[in-house]
């Protein structure tokens, strides 16, 4: 029983880690390396990712310096930023490719809100899955019903914690989202 519940609660925080990874991609107005991600390059013919062929650095809290290692790369970068769209247009100014971060109006803001939320859902209903397949394997196993009840309550206990962490790092991110 001990064993199964301390592989639910792994779960349950992995599920709370993916939620954050998620939210990071939610910009706030400032500048973040990990606008980034996910970005490929063609590079020689290869897709590359962008945090392999230059450094991020962060030189004024809304823009983002992009400096290639190879300078031959630098126009298939800032051709790369353009396609993935994310809202930022790249400068290029021969060495370095140069992203102001807009500031962020009301109602981009409240969007962004509405895609946290959404993502805190998607994390919620991850956890009730867990305790689901939890449930199940509890059901399942071979001991007294006074046993099967206090699993059951034990793992409710940890839905119930978990999903107060995501409400308390939801409210965090709404926070940071609308404060300008």
């Amino acid at each position: 029983m001990d064993n199964i519940l301390s592989e639910t609660e792994l779960k349950m925080s992995l599920a709370i880690e993916s939620m954050e990874k998620r939210f990071i991609n939610i910009r706030a107005g400032r500048a973040n390396p990990s606008m980034l991600d996910g970005i490929m390059v063609s590079y020689y013919g290869v897709d590359t990712p962008l945090k392999q062929l230059a450094n991020i650095s962060i030189p004024e809290a809304r823009q983002l310096m992009i400096k290639p290692f190879d300078k031959s790369c630098l126009s298939a970068i800032e051709k790369a930023i353009f396609e993935v769209n994310i809202g930022i247009t790249p400068n290029n100014n021969g060495e370095v490719i140069i992203l102001n971060i807009p500031a962020l109006t009301e109602d981009t803001r409240r969007e962004y809100v509405k895609q946290a939320k959404n993502i805190a859902e998607e994390a919620k209903i991850s956890l009730r899955n867990i305790r689901q397949d939890t449930n199940n394997e509890i059901k399942k196993l071979e001991i007294s019903e006074d046993d099967v009840k206090n699993g059951l309550d034990d793992v409710q206990e940890l839905i119930n914690k978990y999903n107060k962490i995501v409400d308390e790092k939801l409210k965090i991110k709404e926070n940071e989202l609308m404060s300008i």
